[in-house]
């Protein structure tokens, strides 16, 4: 009696959860569609149009709306956002590596890590402007904003890869060792093709994180304007549908991320099933 009620309560907080996740999505995929060149954000629609996604791409005659200055914000993001992937998730790996074994200070080492992700980023990115102006360093969203950017994301990419490590089992790397291969050509051949699914997840983490950053970017990427604040200047001027369209298409790149994520996932865990197959069999 109880699973019969239960079931239908639980699918409607799961629908009413999913509406309140996608649904201001959905209203700014509605308002994207709007008539050009002077439409403004209105509903319901008067008459649907793709004028917005190719003014987007200079695509339609010029007019009172100027085409949105994301290009150069929009390479600074992605590099940024590369940059820092690639720095949190060495650093999450090597550090989780080292926390496999019990050392002086660990326990003081973990929280110093995970303090990163639990500063509110406001205060992060005012602290680092502030040690950067003083110090007499110009502050640039390569230098100062990465820095704080690597601080907030690096802790991620730890606890992910702390949680993978913590369920390896080493004896597979006891085994290589046993067969005189050395340490570091057992990480690179046993340990991190096991690891590997872990270590997407870090760097998905690490990645989208920092490519949707905005408080900390704020403060300490100077004059130069990331993806994040070169659109939330453009609303405080003035809203255009242009700005919505943009919005959709960004939203379109982070859901092909995940479809990326998800093929390398299950290509990587099919690989691991053969191999442990073969083993069997040996």
């Amino acid at each position: 009696m109880e699973s019969r009620v239960l079931k239908p309560v639980l699918a409607v907080y799961v629908g009413l959860f999913i509406l309140f996740l996608y649904g201001p999505f959905i209203v700014l995929t509605i308002l994207s569609f709007q008539q050009g060149p002077e439409g403004g954000p209105q509903f319901p629609i008067i008459e649907w149009s793709t004028y917005w996604y190719r003014h987007i791409f200079g695509l339609t005659p010029p007019s009172r709306v100027a085409p949105l200055p994301f290009g150069e914000s929009l390479i600074r993001s992605l590099t940024l956002a590369f940059m820092t992937m690639v720095t949190s998730t060495v650093l999450g790996v090597m550090s989780a590596q080292a926390f496999r074994s019990k050392f002086k200070g660990s326990g003081f080492v973990f929280y110093l890590i995970v303090l990163g992700m639990m500063v509110p980023g406001v205060l992060t990115g005012l602290g680092t402007a502030l040690v950067a102006n003083t110090m007499g360093i110009e502050r640039h969203w390569w230098s100062t904003a990465f820095v704080t950017h690597v601080v907030y994301t690096f802790p991620f990419a730890f606890l992910v890869m702390l949680a993978i490590l913590n369920r390896f089992d080493a004896s597979v790397e006891e085994a290589s060792w046993s067969l005189g291969v050395p340490p570091m050509r057992t990480f690179r051949k046993v340990t991190f093709p096991l690891i590997f699914p872990g270590v997407l997840s870090a760097m998905l983490f690490a990645f989208t994180l920092s490519y949707d950053e905005f408080s900390r970017t704020l403060f300490a990427s100077g004059r130069d304007q990331t993806l994040p604040l070169a659109i939330y200047g453009t609303f405080a001027v003035e809203i255009h549908p242009n700005v919505f369209a943009f919005g959709v298409l960004t939203t379109l790149f982070s859901f092909s991320l995940l479809t990326v994520y998800a093929v390398l996932m299950t290509m990587s865990v099919r690989r691991a099933g053969r191999a442990a197959i073969q083993e069997d069999i040996a």
